[in-house]
């Protein structure tokens, strides 16, 4: 590829509202443009590496018995009606109607369509089991998109899905993809990722797991033990952390003008935050409020709160508060009307004691409450089946290990890919049925995988890139060699410039030639923005001593000259031993 042809300039300057290093590099490379917000247009830099990801990804998914297959972008509403997630997936499912007036979406995600064709082309135990996949555009509305490729409105993913007669038969397989989504990311060049336990939605199975990229810059919130193998995305990290227990003091209730928050409480108090507990309150989408209550010194993970009441949450409006007979900035137990909502309570409040919570009156606060003598064997049995104990708070980086008992790390990370156990939620809702061998309809058991294609690649640019740009690994890099022709005019270094490049393309060299009637400083600029592996540098200066100097974008190694007639096979044979280090895994 000549660069004189190549579309897509570069840009010195950095672009405004671009935070992320790989937003920033991907812009001035050349290898997108914005649109709008979350939408962007991919560029030919772009396009080559997104290319390499997919065919690797091909490669992968074929290995397992994957079978590609193409669904389209939109559907019906009656598609979706079938699962109730038409009503249920929220505001990020984009609506439309078609000229006929006739309600459609944009397909956010695929469990739908996949079923709806396999229902009618799966019929037998003897076709199961059976992998499905695609690479194909998702559109969600975000509500904030952010950094360029990493959370957008429209991308690409891949997204697999597989059917079992057995839990034993998906359990198998899930395994076999995982190793696959390990082969995968290390075969793109990925060099600090992990996998991590992560939350299987609200119709999930009974196991998942996110690939997640390990960068300061990551959106999401990983814990980790290195002390052993336990790593969750913190909305399910659990800990076991210490439950105040101490002699049980008689309950009173106190003054405490203004204080609205657990900062002022304790102020006023002259106690610790552990010893609060405080109310965070949410509401599903039927609009039924859901009070929750946790340690002080604690923090409620929404899809924990989701997981025990079964149905999606969102923060409480005014009037979902005031349903719930909460008196905002004083909420406590006592008082609340059970008729109208649910509570939840997290089980380091619920097996403490002596906490100081609020009393549901304006400016009044117990102290020493206690969940057991001073609310639950107070309730009647109907008022009891309101009431929810369980797990709601977030581990934090310091608390004990689950598994071992050390202490826990705290790390951010940027998701790549994920692969869950989906159970029988969507072939039972669907009637997607096959005969077993005694001729009885069963429904198949579903898994489901995932990679963010389009994310990938500026995730690896997080992972590794320098102040002047990104450092892309061979395997996904758009080109394997940036060849930079210094002062082309001279007629001797544009001939030779000319027979080098024949040669490296004969030797099927992946190869960028800048014949650009450009001043190297410039050159050499945009060879950093576009991530190169291998650059060639040929020169008046060079060609006088019959050579090309060779760097490396990594500085794996100080630059070094080679002869011309050598060049050819020395990038042959050094693309050659590098392509071995990633496919040997």
């Amino acid at each position: 590829m000549r660069m004189s042809k190549l579309v897509g300039r570069t840009i010195k300057e950095t672009p405004r509202d671009s935070e992320l290093p790989s937003h920033k590099f991907m812009l001035r490379g050349g290898f997108m443009r914005q649109y709008s917000a979350g939408v962007y247009g991919i560029l030919p830099l772009g396009m080559r590496s997104i290319a390499k990801i997919e065919k690797i990804c091909r490669e992968e998914m074929n290995a397992v018995e994957g079978q590609e297959i193409r669904m389209p972008c939109s559907a019906t509403k009656e598609l979706w009606e079938e699962t109730g997630r038409y009503q249920t997936f929220g505001k990020d499912m984009m609506k439309f109607h078609d000229r006929n007036e006739k309600p459609m979406v944009l397909n956010p995600t695929h469990e739908e369509p996949v079923v709806y064709l396999t229902r009618t082309e799966v019929t037998s135990y003897r076709q199961l089991p059976v992998m499905l996949y695609q690479i194909q555009t998702k559109f969600r509305d975000e509500p904030r998109p952010r950094g360029g490729l990493i959370r957008l409105r429209e991308f690409t993913m891949k997204d697999a899905y597989s059917f079992h007669t057995s839990e034993e038969d998906l359990k198998e397989y899930y395994d076999q993809v995982f190793a696959a989504y390990n082969r995968f990311f290390k075969r793109t060049g990925c060099k600090n990722f992990v996998s991590v336990m992560s939350d299987n939605g609200l119709f999930g199975g009974r196991y998942s797991h996110e690939f997640q990229m390990l960068v300061p810059t990551g959106e999401d919130k990983l814990i980790t033990c290195p002390h052993c193998k336990y790593s969750a995305n913190e909305e399910i990290s659990t800990s076991p952390f210490v439950i105040r227990s101490e002699a049980e003091k008689s309950i009173e209730k106190v003054h405490t003008p203004n204080a609205k928050t657990i900062e002022l409480l304790i102020k006023q108090l002259n106690c610790s935050a552990e010893q609060t507990a405080k109310a965070v309150m949410f509401q599903t989408l039927k609009g039924i409020p859901v009070i929750t209550f946790v340690r002080g010194d604690l923090e409620v993970i929404d899809k924990k709160v989701r997981t025990l009441v079964q149905s999606e949450v969102v923060p409480a409006t005014p009037e979902a508060i005031a349903k719930a007979g909460a008196v905002a900035g004083s909420t406590g137990l006592v008082g609340l009307n059970l008729q109208s909502c649910y509570v939840v309570i997290d089980h380091t409040v619920a097996k403490g004691n002596n906490f100081a919570t609020g009393a549901n009156e304006k400016d009044f606060h117990f102290v020493n409450f206690n969940v057991q003598r001073d609310f639950l064997d107070k309730l009647t049995d109907s008022e009891k089946k309101k009431v929810i104990i369980g797990d709601i708070a977030a581990a934090r980086e310091g608390d004990p290990c689950p598994e071992c008992g050390k202490e826990l790390k705290e790390t951010r990370g940027i998701e790549i890919g994920n692969i869950f156990h989906l159970g029988t939620k969507y072939s039972k809702d669907m009637e997607c049925t096959y005969l077993d061998h005694q001729g009885k309809k069963q429904y198949p058991i579903m898994g489901c995988y995932g990679i963010g294609i389009t994310r990938l690649l500026p995730a690896i640019i997080e992972e590794s890139h320098d102040d002047r740009g990104p450092i892309l690994p061979l395997p996904i890099a758009p080109f394997e060699v940036h060849f930079c022709v210094l002062n082309k005019k001279e007629q001797a270094v544009q001939e030779k410039s000319e027979e080098l490049y024949k040669k490296m393309l004969a030797g099927k060299l992946d190869v960028l030639i800048d014949d650009r009637d450009e001043k190297p400083g410039s050159q050499f600029a945009d060879a950093d923005l576009f991530g190169i592996p291998f650059r060639v540098i040929l020169s008046p200066k060079t060609l006088a001593e019959g050579c090309v100097e060779l760097k490396y974008r990594d500085n794996r190694m100080e630059a070094r000259k080679i002869k011309t007639d050598e060049i050819v096979k020395v990038l042959m044979d050094e693309i050659k031993t590098e392509y071995a280090k990633y496919n040997s895994v």
